[in-house]
């Protein structure tokens, strides 16, 4: 996988920040945000980037196919496309909950699938243009430079913990059993910024229940690549075709090993 694929990929997501999101920051209507769910969330910048991105990244590789977040929610067997040869997957505004009220974090991201594993992955910051990337087997990427995932070097380490979509014995489980061990901070509602965090020295590990793969496919290449590790709860390899719940990200592989005897044990 070349420079100049990541360079394009770059380029069609600073296009759809540019024309999507950036504009409608703080100046959404009420009638541009509609609720798919509960506490699930999306406007009219979702919609329009993951358009803008689909065209773009049509032209990158016209023979993969495509499975955007939005398109998906109005059509479950796209879901089906996961597992093709070549896939493009797009989260085309991830964290749509903070960007409707207002605040960051939000962000974009794509990754390219091959018979469900990731091969590239793509985390866009809309606001500070942070561009994060990787490729299968040759390293992870900040804004152009190498990056090497390390941990906080905090005692006890610094946990960020998802139950938003726990039930609530999960939840409940969770906070008796694991959060004692660490220090638990805010999760971002974020994957474009969690996994960033992980890889950069903020967090040391997190949980997920919910791991769809516009949410989790890049970060969990971007993370691994760096030298961290994300994968199931069982330690099996996180991949796009699978439809199952629960994944570890930590900064370092022992962290991860730490995090996930204490899962196996609730």
């Amino acid at each position: 996988m070349t420079d100049t694929l990541s360079e394009a990929v770059h380029d069609v997501m600073a296009d759809a920040a540019a024309r999507a999101i950036r504009p409608r920051y703080q100046h959404l209507a009420a009638a541009d945000i509609i609720e798919k769910a509960a506490d699930d969330l999306v406007t009219v910048a979702d919609r329009e980037s993951e358009a803008i991105l689909a065209e773009g990244l049509a032209r990158i590789l016209p023979e993969a196919a495509i499975v955007g977040e939005e398109a998906a929610f109005a059509d479950p067997s796209i879901m089906g496309r996961l597992g093709s040869d070549l896939c493009w997957i797009i989260d085309p505004l991830d964290g749509t909950n903070n960007f409707a009220h207002g605040r960051a974090p939000f962000g974009i991201l794509v990754a390219l699938a091959q018979g469900g594993e990731t091969i590239g992955g793509w985390i866009y910051d809309v606001l500070s243009g942070r561009f994060c990337h990787a490729r299968i087997g040759e390293g992870a990427y900040l804004n152009g430079e190498r990056l090497t995932a390390r941990p906080t070097g905090q005692n006890p380490a610094i946990a960020a913990i998802s139950v938003i979509f726990a039930d609530p014995a999960r939840r409940a489980a969770l906070m008796d059993h694991i959060a004692p061990h660490y220090q638990l901070v805010d999760i971002p509602r974020c994957a474009a910024e969690q996994y960033p965090r992980l890889a950069t020295g903020v967090n040391d590990v997190s949980l997920f229940e919910r791991t769809l793969a516009w949410d989790h496919a890049a970060g969990v290449l971007f993370l691994n690549e760096a030298g961290g590790k994300a994968a199931r709860f069982d330690g099996t390899p996180y991949r796009v075709d699978e439809d199952r719940r629960g994944l570890i990200g930590a900064s370092s592989p022992a962290l991860w090993d730490e995090l996930a005897e204490r899962m196996a044990a609730i």
